[in-house]
């Protein structure tokens, strides 16, 4: 039984999607969604010009509300109209634009491609369109145009990639226009973001002109650079400072010195006087130990007189002349 009712509210809904489709195709149909509320039935439609799905003073909105709650059993159906933000990106809009591009009789190659760029340009991840009928004979065949990344399977696929599908009657016959696109904002789950690691560089001068060169940076070097004179500044005065200090302690020093200089010769003289009292005693206590040699000599004095006077002698001896000498030195007077 319930697998019975989800069928037919897929049924219903799908009706619903068809009537609102035929009705709006002039305003941009571009979807629509049901939400059941204890008040009622809400039906949100999305159209890329709403004020045709309103209506002259609200008469298409009026029509459409009550033939939801007669011809498809809506209790209290309230019908709301929301603009689509970027018709590119919705595949209802463009098949349909697609479509009409096609019944004005323009080849579909160059449709196709047109719808291309336009989707893309909008943002689009990825697009596909697929044009079946009999496009170029009397066969029918199908023709693929793809651009960018898209999702044709698994979970991604039905549930990222959105849908749209459209008919147009053509002489030939009936062509159909598929076309799915992949929202910019979707992240699928096999996406790996690989993360840089920023390495500090030391700053070198050509870094620093690069950056003084670029306009945006300019107040910020700007800033730099009056720092840098400020702290140069700030050293400049501290250096002063130090020499204005040092000058004082210099002058300040010079004076002890002179102190200095008066109290070394203060007691310089007042060691010199004891130095001297205790000298005294030394010499005193020389004195006998002098005279005690000085009596030491004057009893070895008499032995050297007694020795000078032999000398004395032993001279007188060698200078008397001999007898014989003396008589020669006479007869040679003569």
């Amino acid at each position: 039984m319930i697998e019975k009712d989800f069928v037919t509210e897929g049924l219903k809904r799908t009706r619903i999607d068809e009537y609102l489709e035929s009705e709006l195709e002039r305003a941009g149909y571009g979807g629509m969604e049901i939400q059941i509320t204890p008040l009622g039935t809400m039906v949100v439609v999305y159209a890329e010009r709403p004020g045709m799905v309103i209506g002259r003073g609200g008469k298409t909105v009026r029509s459409i509300t009550q033939s939801l709650k007669t011809s498809y059993g809506l209790e209290n159906p309230q019908v709301e109209v929301k603009e689509v933000e970027i018709p590119e990106l919705n595949p209802k809009i463009m098949a349909h634009k697609i479509a009409a591009m096609l019944q004005r009789g323009m080849h579909f190659r160059r449709v196709a491609y047109t719808a291309l760029r336009r989707i893309m340009g909008a943002g689009a991840q990825g697009v596909e369109v697929t044009i079946s009928g009999k496009i170029r004979g009397s066969r029918s065949a199908v023709a693929k145009f793809s651009d960018g990344y898209i999702k044709k399977c698994g979970e991604p696929a039905t549930r990222f990639v959105r849908q749209g599908f459209a008919t147009v009657q053509l002489k030939p016959g009936v062509l159909g226009i598929n076309v799915r696109i992949m929202p910019p904002d979707v992240v699928l789950p096999d996406k790996v973001d690989i993360l840089k690691i920023e390495i500090e560089k030391p700053v070198v001068e050509e870094d620093i002109l690069e950056v003084a060169s670029t306009p945006e940076k300019v107040e910020t070097v700007e800033s730099v650079v009056e720092d840098i004179v400020e702290e140069a500044v700030e050293e400049a005065a501290d250096a002063d400072i130090l020499e204005e200090i040092v000058e004082e302690a210099e002058e300040t020093s010079e004076e002890p010195e002179e102190v200095v200089e008066e109290a070394s010769k203060e007691p310089a003289d007042i060691e010199t006087e004891p130095e001297t009292t205790e000298e005294t005693p030394v010499e005193e206590s020389e004195k006998p130990e002098k005279e005690e040699k000085e009596s030491e000599k004057t009893e070895e004095a008499p032995v050297e007189e007694d020795s000078k006077p032999k000398k004395a002698d032993e001279a007188e001896v060698q200078e008397t002349p001999e007898p014989e000498e003396t008589a020669e030195k006479a007869d040679k007077s003569e």
